[in-house]
C-alpha cells in the first residue's frame, strides 16, 4: 500500500515538474516565427469626434429642421382633431346612437391615421439620420486607417475603453481635423409621404 501511494506521489510530482519546466521554457524561448512586428497602438475618442465634427453638427441641424417642419404639421393635425372631437361631442345629443357610433369610428380612424403618420415620420427621421451618420463613419474609418498605416499601428482602440493613454498615442485631434477638412456637409434625405 505504501509503495502504491509512493508511486502516485512520484507520478504527480513528475507531471507538475514537467509542466513547470515547459512553462519556463515557453517564457524564455523567442517567438518561433521571428518576423512578428511589435504591437503599436493608437487611441481615439469617437464620442469627441461625433460631438465636435462639423459634418455631424450639420446632420443634427438638418434633422432638427425636418423635425420642426414635421411637428408644425402634426400640431395642425392635432388642432383639427380637437375641433372634430368637440363637434362630435356636440352631435351626441342630436344624432341617433347608430349615427353617433359611426361618426365616432370615423373620428377614431382619423386619430389612428395621425398616430401612424407620427410613427412613420419618426422612423423616417431616424433612418435618414442613420444613413447620414454611416457616411461620416465610413469617412472617419478611412482617415483612421490612413493614420494607423502612417504610424505603423496594428491596433486602434476607443478612448472610452482605455484607462490610461500616453498623449502621443491619442489621434483624436488629428482625425477630427482631417474629418472636418474632408467632410463638411452631408445631405440628409428629407422624409416624405
Amino acid at each position: 500500500m505504501i509503495s502504491r501511494q509512493y508511486f502516485l506521489f512520484l507520478l504527480l510530482f513528475g507531471f507538475l515538474y514537467s509542466g513547470s519546466a515547459a512553462a519556463q521554457q515557453s517564457k524564455t524561448a523567442p517567438p518561433a516565427s521571428g518576423t512578428e512586428a511589435p504591437l503599436r497602438v493608437i487611441v481615439m475618442s469617437i464620442e469627441n469626434i461625433r460631438r465636435n465634427s462639423v459634418a455631424v453638427k450639420n446632420i443634427r441641424e438638418q434633422i432638427a429642421g425636418y423635425r420642426k417642419e414635421f411637428q408644425a404639421g402634426i400640431q395642425k393635425e392635432e388642432s383639427a382633431l380637437r375641433s372634430a372631437n368637440q363637434e362630435l361631442a356636440k352631435k351626441r345629443t342630436i344624432l341617433s346612437p347608430e349615427a353617433f357610433a359611426k361618426e365616432r369610428r370615423q373620428f377614431e380612424q382619423r386619430v389612428i391615421g395621425v398616430q401612424k403618420l407620427v410613427q412613420k415620420r419618426k422612423r423616417q427621421l431616424d433612418q435618414a439620420q442613420v444613413e447620414a451618420m454611416v457616411k461620416v463613419e465610413e469617412r472617419m474609418n478611412q482617415i483612421v486607417a490612413n493614420i494607423a498605416q502612417s504610424r505603423n499601428a496594428s491596433l486602434v482602440l476607443r478612448r472610452a475603453q482605455t484607462v490610461l493613454v500616453a498623449r502621443g498615442l491619442d489621434v483624436t485631434a488629428e482625425v477630427l481635423a482631417r474629418l472636418n477638412k474632408e467632410l463638411v456637409d452631408v445631405p440628409v434625405k428629407k422624409p416624405s409621404d
